[in-house]
């Protein structure tokens, strides 16, 4: 298993991102901090007898940013991989952690299947060096290095508003069961467009879709967060 420590210190944002990984086949979640100063303990104190393997890191922490963090661990030599998660698009943050030798950088909001795809792509480059040894050829050596790493990121679907998306994922996250026009009524938009992102979602694998059965008529749809299998 992948030992995953999560960093942000937002603690719904934590909850999504621990449900997001306990969604993943050959991912643990090791750690959660809301700080650098933690974050730099959880993966310092523990680098010989249970290693953290990934870090999600944010960027933007009350004591400290993401990139003292991995300034700090590259100077300690501590080899543990990083992708960032943040909301922080300026150029001249993403190159230095470029430089510090950051796995991805995935900029907020984004989809579970944005997360999932960095993610697995991490999973097949861990894989990968793992079982690359002696002499390697060019393709391995691209491999080893990230070369073929995707640097652009999953789409929204056309028509879908990507701020829209992340509320009506972050309102169903926090809620039971919503209808399509409950969704809308606590948005502030039509039925139809609550229902089109909310289809989008249970299609991605974050919601699941039921019936909800009321004293008389057809009965309404419901989504449900999904928060992984279901018993009978």
């Amino acid at each position: 298993m992948i030992r995953t420590l999560l960093v942000d210190d937002d603690l719904l944002t934590l909850e999504l991102h621990r449900d997001y990984i306990d969604r993943l086949d050959g991912f643990t979640v090791s750690g959660e901090c809301t700080g650098a100063r933690a974050a730099l303990a959880a993966v310092l104190d523990h680098a010989i007898d249970r290693p953290i393997d990934l870090v999600l890191l944010d960027m933007t922490m009350p004591d400290g940013s993401g990139l003292d963090v991995l300034r700090t661990l590259r100077a300690r030599s501590a080899a543990v991989d990083v992708i960032a998660i943040t909301g922080v698009r300026d150029a001249e943050v993403v190159r230095q952690m470029a430089a510090l030798g950051v796995f991805q950088y995935l900029v907020k909001p984004f989809t579970f299947a944005t997360f999932r795809e960095r993610l697995e792509q991490y999973r097949t480059y861990l894989a990968q060096s793992h079982s690359t040894d002696g002499e390697a050829t060019q393709a391995e050596i691209d491999a080893l290095l990230g070369a073929e790493r995707p640097t652009g990121s999953i789409a929204v679907p056309k028509g879908l508003s990507p701020a829209s998306l992340e509320s009506i994922t972050a309102a169903m996250r926090s809620s039971d069961a919503l209808s399509a026009t409950e969704v809308g009524e606590i948005l502030g938009m039509s039925r139809v467009a609550a229902r089109r992102y909310l289809e989008h979602l249970v299609t991605e694998g974050t919601l699941r879709r039921t019936a909800r059965y009321g004293a008389r008529g057809r009965p309404e749809t419901e989504y449900r967060w999904n928060r992984g299998p279901q018993t009978p």
